[in-house]
């Protein structure tokens, strides 16, 4: 796990070092245990080390192969490593190191491109090829590991991180005002090649892209998930239980390969329950050196028991017998740490739930390097409520009727109060998104059949924004974190079950609640709320962060931004704090792109003024 950045000159001139520095330094979090600079002709490479795998000085990057032709920058892991190095060295390749990142070497040199197919991980790569005087960029399947690019002054720049891409002067000067306004009336983040910087785009999951001196190709995807439209079919519950669970278990042991400690994000969810108890299990048959005897998790808790889950995380520790540690994310806190917490995560962010989560990787930090997390089982499984109705829809216009009146009596005996609740956030919402004045594309998350909705879900409208939240927070503090649940065979497998295995009668993640019968509690593998790191975030910008938002929005600077009305946004958070109407998450998502503006482009522009 690292930074990566570099600068290919397209017009043959030498890098620029100090700029190759100065890219390297606003990645400096990512990679505390060393740096690495290569000058390959007219491409400069940097790197940021963060050790996980073979800790000695053979795993330092850039990295080349035996006869300097090929230098590679890679950020992520491939979990398995092992099992392709015994393959490449019956082929005749020769290792120099015990790391993972030499694996891709010569993997690329044995398959080319088509080595994208045998890896098992998450990556962004970079791999300058001195032969073809080409650069062959990666991105991992469900796009774990960030990567983005620009053209500036003449050179093709790319980096893990956007701030580092800022370095350089022509790079992000602007908002790129589609995208944004996107995002403030639809809350989508990454969901497409296009950034909130103008000509600033990220490579997308499952892509690469090859850039030559003519400049970057067109990205081209190289692999592809297809969710079963089918609403049931002949395999036994049991069965389906059975193969989920041994692919999940797989996944979880390779996921903790590492020669240094791991732990664990426990929420009290589903997800995350399941993980720990599956790793106190493979703690017992394997022992892997990277968790130790006790395994290590970390959670968030709150004093407001509408927003905690403690009592499920204790029941978990008490079954598990692990060292559990907490903490309690704060308002008073968290607007001390806002400056930081925009600046890492480099465009603004949707609700302040990740805050709970950066939180938790500080608390990580003192502990262990990597922790595993519970991301993805939500998309992939059906596990969000609101797609109970896009699965009642897609049952009414395929015209199965007893099933649909099956699933709307389930929902409505299990989840009335949130459809209710839904419905006025609806009407709130559309109010809130009046008060913009920018343009934006229209994303509508929950129409379309359900299968439709979930690959969406998995690809563009929601887990891609959950990864970027998680790569940011988590390497704020030069932790990695890994997601075992998005792990491809998993994916792939899941995706192939039909949709009752995954919503039925209202009840969410179906196979999953079944293949963990018996291994997690009873009170957590029924439980029908959804909740995950979250924080009270309606109560805090109600009291706590009264008087922050106030000032922020009777601001020169928020009354001259031209992607609001200014006074109407004032009134509009004024009668919720009234009690008038209710919260909804565009008063954040407004609050949150006047901090981003601010921190990105008015300093950047008083620092060039000045």
């Amino acid at each position: 796990m690292c930074g990566i950045a570099g600068q290919y000159c397209l017009d043959g001139r030498a890098p620029d070092t100090a700029l190759l520095a100065a890219m390297s330094e606003r990645l400096a979090h990512r990679g505390p245990d060393g740096e690495g600079t290569r000058i390959c002709g007219c491409t400069g490479l940097v790197h940021r080390r963060l050790a996980i795998i073979d800790l000695s000085d053979e795993g330092l990057q850039p990295m080349t192969n035996e006869d300097e032709t090929l230098w590679l920058l890679f950020n992520g892991e491939i979990y398995n490593y092992i099992e392709l190095r015994d393959e490449l060295i019956q082929k005749g390749h020769r290792f120099h190191s015990h790391s993972d990142t030499e694996v891709i070497l010569h993997a690329y040199e044995e398959w080319g491109t088509d080595c994208l197919a045998r890896f098992n991980g998450m990556w962004a790569f970079a791999l300058w090829d001195t032969k073809q005087q080409q650069l062959f960029c990666a991105r991992d399947r469900l796009g774990i590991k960030p990567f983005y690019y620009t053209l500036a002054g003449g050179s093709f720049l790319f980096a893990s991180e956007i701030k580092a891409l800022l370095a350089h002067p022509d790079a992000g000067k602007r908002p790129d005002d589609r995208t944004l306004g996107t995002f403030l009336a639809w809350g989508v983040l990454d969901h497409s090649g296009h950034t909130m910087f103008d000509q600033v785009f990220q490579l997308e999951p499952a892509h690469a892209m090859v850039v030559t001196a003519a400049g970057p190709q067109k990205p081209f995807r190289y692999w592809d998930v297809k969710v079963n439209p089918d609403i049931c079919s002949a395999m036994p519950d049991d069965d389906a239980a059975s193969r989920l669970l041994g692919i999940l278990r797989d996944a979880t042991r390779i996921h903790l390969r590492s020669d240094v400690a791991v732990g664990t994000c426990l929420s009290g969810g589903i997800d995350s329950s399941t993980l720990t108890v599956l790793i106190n299990d493979i703690i017992r048959s394997e022992a892997p050196a990277s968790v130790g005897t006790k395994q290590k998790t970390f959670s968030a808790v709150f004093a407001d028991k509408r927003y905690d889950e403690s009592r499920y995380i204790d029941e978990i520790v008490a079954a598990t017998g692990v060292d559990a540690h907490h903490v309690v994310p704060a308002p008073d806190q968290l607007w001390e740490d806002i400056d930081r917490l925009v600046y890492m995560q480099d465009e603004p962010f949707g609700s302040l739930s990740i805050y709970a989560q950066y939180c938790v990787m500080r608390l990580a930090q003192e502990n262990v390097k990597v922790v595993l997390d519970g991301q993805g089982a939500d998309e992939l499984l059906g596990g969000y409520l609101a797609y109970q109705g896009s699965y009642i829809g897609s049952l009414l216009r395929s015209f199965h009727w007893g099933t649909a009146l099956r699933e709307i009596a389930g929902s409505i005996m299990r989840h009335g109060g949130f459809f209710g609740s839904a419905a006025r956030q609806l009407v709130e919402r559309k109010k809130r998104r009046s008060l913009l004045r920018c343009t934006a594309d229209e994303i509508l998350r929950y129409n379309g059949s359900l299968d439709r909705v979930l690959y969406n879900e998995l690809t563009s409208t929601n887990l891609p924004s959950l990864l970027h939240y998680e790569d940011r927070n988590s390497m704020a503090f030069s932790i990695e974190s890994r997601v075992p649940f998005l792990d491809y065979r998993f994916v792939e497998y899941v995706a192939s079950l039909p949709l009752s295995q995954k919503i039925r009668g209202g009840v969410t993640k179906i196979a999953l609640r079944n293949a963990i019968k018996g291994i997690v509690a009873e009170s957590i593998r029924c439980r029908m709320d959804k909740m995950g790191f979250v924080t009270p975030e309606e109560v805090w910008m109600q009291e706590n962060l009264r008087p922050f938002v106030l000032e922020l929005l009777s601001s020169d600077a928020f009354r001259a931004r031209p992607y609001w009305d200014a006074d109407a946004v004032t009134q509009n958070y004024q009668e919720f704090l009234e009690g008038k109407s209710a919260y909804s998450p565009e008063i954040w998502r407004i609050i949150c792109t006047e901090l981003w503006l601010r921190k990105f482009f008015d300093r950047r522009s008083a620092a060039v003024s000045g």
